[in-house]
């Protein structure tokens, strides 16, 4: 799969691009998105300060951060970007959702985007309660510590296991919905299933509803320890979708208990046999088991590949 149109509609809101004729016609109920043309002669900064000059930019509740320059593959362009939210700050006291990286594979594939520290984006916007990352390489969040933050999603071809770390160092007790995209290591991922012990231990962020790990290369392992962790049994939705699942981790679900209290089990997109589609979507809650992929055994082996990876 590759993200080959940006981003249309987030947290229920219409995303379009911020033009400079049009002004910012619906700030509170509109996001926009500053992005430039790969081969444009305009900075990303002088773009995002030219739209800071519209005087309803207070009003505004949403951002994304498009691509921002032919550069994305060099991580100080992702630090200038990161320190010019930050000193915006004042101008966006409403600021609520958050997106950094809505680039598509036209503009620089995911695993090509070089991110970087966004953990100054925390304490420049109390209020915010969504953020999005797309791209994991130098990602770093630190030991975030927010009251607000409701959904926090990372989106990458590989994620590193320090960002995996400093989610489960961080205080975020209003955190319902956490969406991380594992990706595999020929990308970048390096996160493995012991990397998630905290949370499979530790009673870590009590209003979690949603959890999402996703696009995964260690799918099966990760459906067979989590299908009996506590966390499970307190959540609403439980996402293994867009990754490797075979028969072998869906069997743990199939047979787990604390599944059955879940309401959505999305499994979508996987490598799960006709016969083990048809148990899954025998459990008795909403399963989604749609985009089942077939085995192509090869004379190396047997390739499984995740959703996302270049």
């Amino acid at each position: 799969m590759e993200r080959q149109e940006n981003l249309s509609e987030l947290v229920g809101k219409k995303v379009i691009d911020w033009d400079p004729a049009e002004g910012l016609l619906d700030p509170a109920h509109i996001i926009y998105r500053i992005r430039v043309e790969y081969d444009g002669a305009e900075s990303w900064d002088d773009r995002f300060a030219a739209f800071l000059q519209d005087p309803a930019v207070s009003e505004l509740s949403g951002l994304v951060v498009g691509m921002w320059s032919r550069e994305v593959m060099e991580g100080q362009e992702a630090m200038e970007v990161v320190e010019a939210l930050v000193a915006a700050r004042e101008k966006l006291p409403n600021l609520k959702t958050l997106f950094m990286g809505d680039i598509i594979s036209e503009e620089n594939e995911v695993s090509w985007i070089e991110q970087t520290d966004v953990s100054p984006l925390f304490n420049a916007y109390p209020r915010l309660e969504y953020l999005g990352v797309r791209g994991g390489n130098n990602l770093r969040l630190g030991s975030i510590q927010h009251d607000h933050l409701r959904t926090l999603v990372i989106e990458a071809g590989g994620l590193p296991r320090e960002v995996v770390h400093d989610i489960q160092r961080s205080d975020l007790p209003a955190l319902e919905s956490l969406e991380l995209w594992l990706g595999t290591p020929d990308y970048g991922g390096s996160t493995t299933i012991e990397d998630f012990a905290p949370l499979l231990r530790k009673p870590l962020f009590p209003r979690l509803r949603y959890l999402g790990l996703r696009n995964s290369a260690i799918a099966n392992e990760i459906a067979s320890v989590f299908a009996y962790a506590p966390i499970v049994e307190r959540i609403e939705t439980l996402d293994l979708s867009l990754g490797t699942l075979t028969d072998v981790g869906a069997d743990a679900l199939l047979h787990s208990p604390a599944i059955l209290k879940l309401k959505k089990l999305d499994l979508h997109y996987h490598y799960c046999s006709e016969e083990m589609v048809k148990k899954l979507e025998q459990l008795g809650i909403a399963v989604d088991v749609s985009g089942r992929q077939e085995i192509h055994e090869e004379t190396w082996g047997t390739d499984l590949y995740v959703s996302l990876g270049e």
